[in-house]
């Protein structure tokens, strides 16, 4: 049969999410759902107390902050050196953690792989936990467990990362194509090289995106952890805002903006030498 051809006369088609509504009860359904819609979100709006004419009262305020952090502080650069490089640290070896602690539970974490259900349903729970908790509440118990300073962080990096970098390194292992897990299992190999030679080979790529995807995530988060005492540039900013130094401030916040411009930079050309190695 052949494939159906548009001519430019003929009128356009348009795409549902769903079966179009044919009967009057089916369009009541629809109306229903648009009503219920706009009652949910003018539910929501009124419980977060949500006000145009206040936020507009409020730009005179924000204009005062902006016009009192401007120029920024170029003369601090120097100081913010040690501070940023502590900055990357600390991402990099939270996500360092976090894709080693994930790697094991996301084997676990695969039903396709892992054949005990209950293990299974164990290992997705205690990633849900994982992922629930903020990484500023386990910066806070690493803080009062080992003290101020970077270590904490990379702790609650890792620890939040290993929930978030473990469900998505799973779900790419449960879309992989299983005929060649079967081809192995069918020749005797052991599950290790069922893994190595079956599994790795396919999921590499969106492994290695997730990594750097989530470093860039953690350079953020590693910026807003130094506010609890966890070291980097967020102590620096706090700071100064404590102080109200707001030129500090903006200086602060410029590096970071640069931090992680380099970084989604830096990801994005990694990202692109992998899939065109991948193509050719």
């Amino acid at each position: 049969m052949n494939a159906p051809t548009t001519s430019p006369q003929a009128p356009h088609a348009y795409l549902w999410t769903g079966p179009r509504p044919l009967t009057l009860r089916a369009w009541l359904q629809c109306v229903g759902l648009v009503v219920l819609l706009a009652w949910l979100l003018a539910w929501s709006a009124d419980g977060t107390q949500l006000s145009w004419h206040e936020l507009a009262g409020g730009l005179p305020q924000i204009g005062d902050f902006l016009a009192r952090s401007f120029p920024p502080n170029w003369a601090l650069l120097g100081d913010l050196v040690a501070p940023a490089i502590e900055t990357v640290q600390i991402a990099l070896w939270g996500t360092l953690l976090g894709v080693l602690g994930a790697i094991p539970v996301a084997l676990l974490a695969a039903r396709n792989l892992n054949a005990n259900r209950w293990l299974y349903a164990m290992v997705r729970q205690a990633l849900n936990v994982t992922r629930s908790i903020n990484e500023l509440i386990l910066a806070l118990v690493f803080v009062s467990a080992v003290g101020l300073g970077p270590f904490p962080g990379v702790l609650a990096l890792a620890v939040h990362g290993v929930g978030m970098i473990g469900k998505f390194f799973a779900e790419s292992i449960e879309e992989i194509d299983q005929g060649p897990l079967e081809a192995l299992r069918a020749t005797g190999a052991r599950p290790v090289q069922v893994i190595v030679f079956g599994v790795l080979p396919q999921v590499a790529t969106a492994w290695i995106a997730t990594v750097l995807y989530r470093f860039e995530v953690n350079l953020r988060q590693a910026t807003v952890l130094g506010m609890v005492g966890a070291g980097g540039l967020g102590f620096e900013l706090v700071n100064s805002l404590k102080l109200f130094k707001y030129q500090d401030t903006a200086t602060c916040i410029v590096v970071v903006t640069l931090m992680v411009v380099a970084a989604d930079a830096l990801s994005s050309r990694l990202r692109h030498r992998i899939q065109d190695g991948r193509t050719h």
